[in-house]
C-alpha cells in the first residue's frame, strides 16, 4: 500500500497526516516552506476566555504529533505539477516524483495585493509579511507604520503589531480604482469591520457595532464618521480617509491621504501626508488553489468564501477520484475550522483507503467542523454558512449531472 500524499504543512495539512497516520497509514506531506504551520505561524491574540492563542506554539505541537504519529515531513520542496495517470496521482518536485493513490490538497490562501501609485518603494509589503517578519522572525517591519486596507485581516493583525510594540499611525482604505472598488467602498468596509467589532477594547466602538442594524443606519454611520477615525486598540480606523500616493525617495517616507465621501470619491483639496517608514497593503485574503485546477477538478466562484474554491462534499472529497481539499483552499476562515477540516478528510481518505468502517467518525468530524465554525473568534468571512449552503447545492447539481450521464 503507498503512501497518503498531502500537499501543504499548514494547520489543516497536519491534522489531516496524523488523523491518516493514527490509523496505520503511510502519510507523506510536502511543503515549500522552512518550517511546517502554514499561516498558523503567525498568529497571536488573546481569546474571550483569556487564553493566548499562540501560532507558533500551536504549529510545533502540531508538527510534533505529526512526527510522533510516523509522518514523514518534507520541506524546503515547492511542488510543479500533478497529474492523474491511470490510477494515481503523480506528484513532480525539483528532487523527486511521487505517486499516490490518495491525494490531498492542503494549500491555504494567499493575499490579495492592492495596487496603489508607490507600491514598489522598499518598505511597502503585504500585512501578512509584516506579520510574519514580527510573530515568526521577531523582526521589526519599521517604527511608524500606515495599514491600507480596513479588513478582518488588517484589523487582527494590527492588534498583533501593537502588541509588539511597533507604532501604527492608522488604518485607512485605498483609493477608489477598478481593482479596489469594493476595499475602497466606505458602506463594504463597514459591514467587513461590524464583524471584528468584538475584538476592540473600545466600549464606544462595540456599542456602536449594535447600533448598525439595517443600511440605513450603516449609511448614517459612514455619513458621521469621524474624519480622524475611531480608535481600536488606540490605532485611528478612517473609514472617510483613503491613501492616493505612497511616497519617498528610494523608501517609504510616508502617504499621502484625502478625505473621501460617503460613496468613496476622494474630496479635492483635503490632501494631506502621513509620515512612515512601512506601509502595509491589506486586500485580503483568497483560496490558493492553482493545484486543484491543474488537476482538473470543477471551480465555482463563491464571494462568502474569498473567491473561486475547488468543488467538494462535506468528507473535503472532490469529484476527480482519489482527491480531497482541506484548509483555506476551501473558503477563507481560521486555523481551528482548517484544523477541524483536516481531521475530516483525513478520516475520509483512510475510510476509503481501509474500505470503510469510520463512517460515525467521520459525521462526528463535520459536526465538529461546524461547533467550530460557530465558535470561531475571528470569521474572514460573516457569510461563510451561505456559502458552503452555496457549495452543497453545487456538489448535488454535479452529482445529479454525474448520475444522468452514466444513465
Amino acid at each position: 500500500m503507498g503512501k497518503v500524499i498531502i500537499i501543504g504543512a499548514g494547520p489543516a495539512g497536519l491534522s489531516a497526516a496524523i488523523t491518516i497516520a493514527e490509523k496505520g497509514l503511510d502519510v507523506l506531506v510536502i511543503d515549500e516552506y522552512m518550517v511546517g504551520g502554514g499561516r498558523l505561524l503567525g498568529q497571536l491574540y488573546e481569546e474571550p476566555n483569556g487564553n493566548w492563542w499562540n501560532g507558533i506554539k500551536e504549529s510545533k505541537s502540531l508538527v510534533e504529533r505529526a512526527k510522533n504519529a510516523g509522518v514523514e515531513i518534507q520541506l524546503h520542496t515547492p511542488v510543479s505539477n500533478i497529474e492523474r495517470i491511470d490510477d494515481e496521482w503523480v506528484i513532480y518536485t525539483e528532487s523527486e516524483v511521487h505517486y499516490t493513490s490518495h491525494l490531498l490538497l492542503a494549500t491555504g490562501a494567499a493575499e490579495t495585493p492592492l495596487p496603489i501609485p508607490g507600491w514598489t518603494l522598499p518598505g511597502v509589503m503585504s500585512v501578512g509579511a509584516a506579520q510574519v517578519m514580527t510573530n515568526v522572525q521577531r523582526v521589526k517591519p519599521g517604527n511608524r507604520g500606515v495599514i491600507v486596507g480596513v479588513n478582518v485581516l488588517s484589523s487582527a493583525i494590527a492588534m498583533e503589531l501593537k502588541i509588539a510594540n511597533i507604532d501604527v499611525a492608522c488604518i485607512t482604505l485605498p483609493k477608489m480604482n477598478i481593482p479596489t472598488e469594493k476595499s475602497a467602498d466606505p458602506m463594504e468596509v463597514m459591514n467587513s469591520l461590524l464583524h471584528v467589532s468584538h475584538m476592540a477594547p473600545s466600549a464606544f466602538v462595540k456599542l456602536g457595532s449594535k447600533l448598525m442594524t439595517n443600511d440605513f443606519m450603516k449609511r448614517m454611520g459612514i455619513t458621521f464618521f469621524p474624519k480622524n477615525g475611531v480608535k481600536m486598540w488606540d490605532i485611528p480606523i478612517m473609514l472617510r480617509k483613503a491613501v492616493v500616493e505612497i511616497y519617498g525617495d528610494g523608501k517609504v517616507e510616508g502617504v499621502k491621504i484625502a478625505t473621501i465621501s460617503p460613496s468613496g470619491e476622494v474630496v479635492a483639496g483635503t490632501e494631506e501626508n502621513i509620515s512612515a517608514d512601512f506601509v502595509c497593503i491589506a486586500g485580503g485574503l483568497y483560496p490558493l488553489a492553482e493545484l486543484a485546477a491543474v488537476a482538473g477538478c470543477p471551480f465555482y466562484h463563491i464571494e462568502e468564501l474569498g473567491g473561486y474554491v475547488p468543488l467538494h462534499n462535506e468528507q473535503m472529497q472532490t469529484p476527480v477520484e482519489g482527491l480531497y481539499v482541506a484548509g483555506n483552499i476551501t473558503g477563507i476562515e481560521g486555523a481551528k475550522v482548517a484544523i477541524s477540516q483536516g481531521v475530516t478528510a483525513g478520516l475520509a481518505i483512510a475510510n476509503d483507503v481501509l474500505g470503510g468502517g469510520l463512517e460515525s467518525n467521520i459525521q462526528q468530524a463535520i459536526a465538529d467542523i461546524e461547533t467550530t465554525r460557530d465558535n470561531a473568534y475571528i470569521q474572514f468571512h460573516p457569510e461563510v454558512k451561505e456559502g458552503k449552503r452555496k457549495l452543497q447545492q453545487y456538489w448535488e447539481e454535479h452529482q445529479n449531472k454525474s448520475v444522468a450521464i452514466t444513465l
